[in-house]
């Protein structure tokens, strides 16, 4: 998030986690919030426990837990606030209108190895 409020989606989505304190700080919203949403998703099966969130090791005695984006996108839309509804509206945006890149697929159709004449262009 920037200065003005505005959020960015990075490419490289497998790389976003974020401690607990800041996703309170995205969402507007107290820590107990957070994890009482995280416990609701797990108890219900939506979100697995063993799966939300990684250990980052800072030092021999320091270490931070990050959360995964999957947890990220799911309580976005579990907490009600003005934070979280810009977060939703970034991901839905980004679901339907995707990247602007284009994307070209190639198919060959062959049956028993000799192309198929009823395919041809």
């Amino acid at each position: 998030m920037d200065e003005q409020g505005n959020i960015f989606l990075p490419s490289d989505i497998g790389a976003i986690a974020m401690t607990e304190w800041e996703i309170c700080e995205l969402f507007g919203v107290i820590a107990p919030t957070v994890r009482a949403g995280i416990k609701a998703l797990c108890k219900s099966g939506v979100l697995s426990i063993y799966d939300i969130k990684r250990i980052i090791c800072i030092s021999d005695r320091y270490s931070i837990e990050v959360y995964n984006l999957e947890t990220i996108a799911t309580l976005a839309f579990r907490i009600e606030s003005f934070g979280a509804a810009k977060v939703r509206k970034v991901l839905l945006e980004r679901i339907m209108h995707g990247r602007k890149e284009k994307t070209t697929v190639f198919v060959s159709v062959v049956s028993d190895g000799k192309p198929n004449s009823r395919w041809k262009a």
